[in-house]
């Protein structure tokens, strides 16, 4: 029912991910991240509480293989489970249980990893690992085109509806945070949402943390 991409870009410090599913509203359930931490990641038969532990579990200093040895012995119901996680230094972890559905399968590389079950072949992952590893630019753009490159390498075996992109850095809140939440093209409505947003983000990110010298300070019913 899902396939997704984590990234971390050692340039920005940035880390993020991206996810895509039959299902609606798949960010909200599956998708987790922290600024200076990592990415967790609870796909499949979905257990939201494990990504907040596992970013818990990082932020204390845990790696990526000691958090996932956690989840396995913390979550009764493992078997159900398809996890990722991946640390800010870019090591990574991965699991898909026994009760996986469908075609199941996960890839890591440098800096990145990638899972999927339900898909129309066991090559999505790795299509999404290659095309991340051969992709410049802003982190956000990189995961989106590598959730691109998994649709295009066969994607889940049915249509997906919904998809979003998190990605957290400086300052410590999620400086892209976009999601359609159910459409019948969501990785292009997902672009298109992103394609909007890129030029405006330093902006919204400059009101925070210097608000006098924004770019709309003093522009009357700006936000």
């Amino acid at each position: 029912m899902t396939f997704s991409v984590a990234g971390v870009c050692h340039e920005t410090g940035q880390v993020g991910c991206v996810i895509t599913s039959s299902s609606i509203c798949v960010t909200s359930r599956c998708a987790f991240a922290a600024s200076d931490t990592g990415v967790c990641l609870t796909q499949n038969i979905t257990n939201p509480d494990l990504g907040p532990m596992g970013l818990q579990l990082l932020q204390q200093g845990q790696t990526a293989e000691q958090v996932m040895a956690h989840w396995q012995q913390a979550e009764a119901h493992i078997n159900w489970r398809q996890l990722g996680v991946l640390a800010k230094d870019g090591s990574s972890a991965v699991f898909s249980g026994d009760e996986a559905l469908g075609i199941y399968a996960t890839a890591t590389g440098e800096n990145c990893l990638a899972m999927g079950n339900l898909l129309a072949n066991t090559r999505v992952p790795q299509a999404m690992v290659e095309h991340f590893q051969q992709s410049s630019g802003p982190l956000a753009e990189r995961l989106i085109a590598a959730l691109q490159a998994g649709l295009d390498a066969g994607g889940e075996m049915g249509p997906v509806h919904s998809a979003g992109v998190l990605v957290y850095g400086q300052p410590k809140w999620p400086i892209v945070d976009l999601r359609v939440d159910w459409h019948d093209s969501p990785i292009g409505e997902l672009r298109r949402v992103w394609e909007n947003y890129e030029p405006q983000m330093q902006a919204y990110i400059t009101r925070a943390v210097d608000p006098a010298n924004s770019e709309s300070y003093g522009v009357p019913g700006d936000e």
